[in-house]
Formats: structure tokens, sequence, C-alpha cells
């Protein structure tokens, strides 16, 4: 276990009914606020009046910056950058997905800096100031809403990029399962694939001796598994939406990789994909996962894999070696993808070929790779490597 220091200030507001304490928090940080917000669907189902009610009872005025798209791009962000200087913004509130919230992370980071977005992004500048950020996630996925990550894409390079620096993290999220009943089965779907991804990425280490972290990442991935196909079926079902909205918060706040070295190899390979074809995050990620463990499964990572089947996908070990106890818990797993979230197995599913294969794995070996060349993580792997794991999704 490597040394680590845990701190996560993000204040956390879980339940329905606890957006009323929105105004209280607003008004802590000024009197200009700028609403961040997806394509309407706030508007359809009510919550874009509620908002706007706290932010009159927080005695607050603004500017509203509207129509986030999945896989956010660059120039949202800087249209924010302008709305937030040239009116004297105060405080940033995010309402919505994964996208809404990364979208407003990147704002709030760059208005004090004369650089590009994209600049900042590029270099992972680690930044010492930002706007204040208060997230309302209307999905349970990326948990954006406790982190300091924002992943943002750039449609002229092709390019999908996460920024990681300790100003991005939101001061206040509210976390309100009634917030994500109306999410289509198969966006819940996708956010519960990326939720357990998150996890998986730190679980496949090769790091050993956290029995305590591992055991609570198991039962957050049994947890997922039980309760997506619920929320897909039953939107309005709140315990399962409540317990997939939190799963989502505590698979990437920090918590679980503390100590390890995560190399979010899955993330790395699959971030090409969505920047040069639009695929859903979740469902890319989906489709890789089980391709990723099938290629790096061998006698030093069969036993980790093993657990993972025994403990998590419930396969049965007695008489079986290490390997075919892994290789039945990758099966298990890529069945409960196809058949239990009804997404699409393979990349030809989705309409993606093989010609761009070694350009993407090129791209994710300059962002990711390390000073070797290799992508560092649960195995280490080179350019080839990748390019092989997109060949078995395929």
């Amino acid at each position: 276990m490597h040394n680590f220091i845990y701190h996560n200030p993000t204040k956390v507001y879980f339940g329905n009914g606890e957006l009323s304490h929105l105004h209280e928090e607003l008004s802590r940080f000024g009197h200009q606020v700028l609403l961040v917000y997806g394509g309407g669907s706030i508007k359809k189902n009510g919550l874009y009046d509620t908002i706007m009610k706290e932010i009159q009872l927080a005695g607050m005025a603004g500017y509203e910056l509207s129509g986030i798209q999945a896989n956010p791009e660059i120039e949202p962000v800087r249209q924010g950058i302008s709305l937030c200087r040239h009116g004297d913004v105060d405080v940033i509130l995010a309402v919505g997905g994964g996208s809404v919230l990364d979208t407003a992370k990147a704002i709030a980071g760059s208005v004090f800096y004369e650089e590009d977005p994209w600049q900042l992004i590029q270099s992972r500048a680690q930044i010492a100031h930002a706007l204040p950020l208060i997230t309302v996630p209307t999905m349970a996925a990326t948990g954006s809403e406790m982190n300091s990550c924002a992943v943002i894409t750039n449609p002229d390079t092709q390019e999908k990029y996460g920024w990681t620096t300790e100003a991005l993290r939101p001061k206040v999220s509210f976390l309100c399962p009634e917030n994500t009943y109306t999410v289509p089965a198969f966006q819940t779907a996708c956010g519960s694939a990326d939720i357990l991804s998150h996890i998986m990425e730190v679980y496949f280490n090769q790091e050993l001796g956290f029995p305590a972290t591992d055991g609570f990442m198991e039962a957050m991935m049994r947890s997922v598994m039980a309760d997506a196909p619920i929320a897909m079926k039953e939107g309005n079902n709140e315990t399962a939406r409540a317990n997939l909205l939190w799963n989502a918060s505590w698979a990437i706040n920090d918590f679980i990789d503390a100590g390890h070295s995560v190399g979010w190899i899955c993330h790395g390979i699959e971030h090409e994909l969505s920047a040069l074809y639009g695929i859903t995050h979740g469902l890319g990620l989906a489709i890789l996962t089980p391709a990723f463990l099938r290629y790096v499964l061998d006698r030093h990572t069969a036993p980790k894999i093993a657990q993972f089947a025994v403990n998590v996908m419930g396969i049965n070990p007695k008489g079986k070696s290490d390997k075919k106890v892994a290789k039945k818990g990758i099966k298990a797993l890529e069945k409960y993808f196809t058949k239990t979230l009804g997404l699409p197995g393979h990349l030809s599913d989705v309409g993606i070929d093989d010609s761009h294969f070694e350009e993407m794995a090129h791209k994710t070996i300059l962002w990711k790779g390390k000073e070797d060349g290799l992508l560092h993580g649960f195995v280490n792997l080179a350019e080839e490597d990748l390019v092989e794991i997109y060949k078995l999704a395929l």
C-alpha cells in the first residue's frame, strides 16, 4: 500500500427533498450565479422551476448556459468562461449529468487564467484558484459531483482528455434520487456500466493487501449489478435510484483508490472511441472491459480476476483452477452487460470497424503512457497491446 493523503471536502446533501437547502448554500458565495444545464429535460420534469425558486430565495441573479451535450466539448466551456467574466459570476450551479458537471468544472477552473481552457486541460494544469461550484446530478454515472476531474472533448482535434486538479472539486452537491427518476433505461444501463468500470479500474490492480477496500468495492459492484435492472424497469424506485447515485459518488471520489496505483486503462482506450465516434462513454466501457480482462488474463492476473468472479459474479470455484474461474467470471460479466442491461456487446454492433485502431492506441499512449512508452496498470501494456484489445472487442 502506497502512502497517501485522503481529504474530500465536498459537502453532500443526500435524499429526496434536500434541494430545499440549495438557497442556503448558494447565498454563501455571493450574488451572481451561472446556471449550467443540458438539453432541457430539467424544464420538462419541473426541476428547472425548483432550481429557479431556490436561486430567488438566495437573493441571487445570474446567467444560464444550456444545451450541454454528452461527451462535452470545449466550445461551451469557452462560452461559460466569457459569461462568468463579463457577468462577475460568484458561483457556478451545474444541474445535469456528468457532461454538464464536467463542463461547469472546466469553466470554474479556467475563469481566472489567461490561457485557453484547452491549453489548461492539455497541460494538466494544477491550478490554485477556481470559481466555487455547486452540483445537482440528475444521473448516476460519472461521480463528478464528488471528485476533482473533468473530461472534455475537442472535436477539432478529435481528442478527449481528463483534467484532474483539486480546485475543480465541487463545494457542495445535492444528491436527490428523485432527480434521476426520468433517466431512460438505456442511459441508466450505460451509467451503471460507468460506475462499475470506475470500481474495476481500481479493483484490478497490481498492489495486494487491501482486503477491507476490496470488500467494499465488491459490495458496491454487487449493489450496482442488483439495482441497475430494477431502476431500468421501475424508474421511480427510490431505493434502487438512491443506491446507484451513492455508489456512483463513492466509486470515484478518491476513497477506494487511496494507496493504489491506478492506470485507468479501459477509460484511456474508451476515451479515444468516444472522441472519434461519439459513442456513449458507459457503453464503450461495457464493450471494452470484458475484452481487456480476457487479454490480460494469465497466471499472474488470474487470482484477482478469479476473486472477482467468485465474490461479485457468484462463480462456484470448487474443483476449478483460478484461470478457469476467471474465464467464467469474465463471461458472466459480459452476459450481465449484454443480457441483463441489454447493451451491445461488440464494437461492430455500434458501427465501429478496425480502421482507426492503431491511431486510437497511439493517442492513448501519448496521453496516458509513461516514459517507457507503456500504459501502466493491472498489466503494463504497449501500443500494440491496445490494438489487440480493440480487436478482441470488435
